[in-house]
């Protein structure tokens, strides 16, 4: 046996928000140690910036010994991401921290669509480098809704002073990061946004829906 879990959180199933899952969860065991898994913060392709900002606000709701605790714990959990948020549109980040890694399953030549590893790929390849089908690509967000495929991001091995990242699809996915923690007591994307970035009321965060 694992251990016991002084709580435990089941997360919607990505395809259908109506019913909860058993491979995407978060929880705290009795001794305090937290177990997450189906989330940012326990994949390897996501930015380093957003695993961060999900654990730092499961280690704020791990405090908390049961679940009345545990929603009087959010409002300090949502507010541990907005630090995240502020920083990122101060641009006070390192570009490292919001790498994305992703493994191609085929060759970037039989991608119909432009997804961003294969631009990536595209990219490299452009500059000599040999890349297969099952290789891992890391890559940065440039200009995610630039018309032109090749400014939407920069390989890590292009990457030099002056590359800029894309302040705006990063809060997107700060925003995410968010919800599927938050999402079981009522919090959407919108809501989050709203009060972080748009500065709504703390009154207008309450959770929505309390589970036992």
């Amino acid at each position: 046996m694992e251990g016991r879990y002084r709580w435990i959180v089941f997360l919607p199933s990505t395809m259908n928000e109506e019913v909860p899952v058993l491979n995407r969860y978060y929880g705290v065991f009795e001794s305090g140690k937290i177990k997450v898994r189906g989330i940012e913060a326990a994949r390897r392709d996501a930015p380093p910036l957003i695993g961060k900002a999900q654990r730092d606000m499961i280690k704020v709701l791990a405090k908390a010994s049961n679940s009345e605790m545990f929603v009087k714990k959010i409002p300090e959990a949502i507010e541990v991401l907005r630090g995240h948020v502020e920083r990122l549109r101060r641009r006070d980040v390192d570009v490292r921290d919001l790498i994305i890694t992703k493994q191609l399953s085929m060759h970037p030549d039989r991608y119909a669509h432009d997804v961003f590893q294969t631009i990536a790929a595209n990219q490299l390849m452009k500059e000599g480098m040999e890349i297969s089908a099952g290789q891992t690509v890391r890559y940065l967000i440039t200009d995610a809704e630039n018309r032109r495929p090749n400014k939407r991001v920069k390989a890590v091995e292009l990457i030099n002073a002056e590359t800029q990242f894309d302040v705006k699809k990063y809060l997107d996915l700060l925003m995410l990061a968010g919800v599927n923690v938050l999402s079981p007591f009522g919090y959407t994307e919108e809501r989050l946004k709203d009060y972080i970035v748009y500065e709504a009321k703390q009154s207008e965060l309450e959770p929505l829906l309390i589970t036992t």
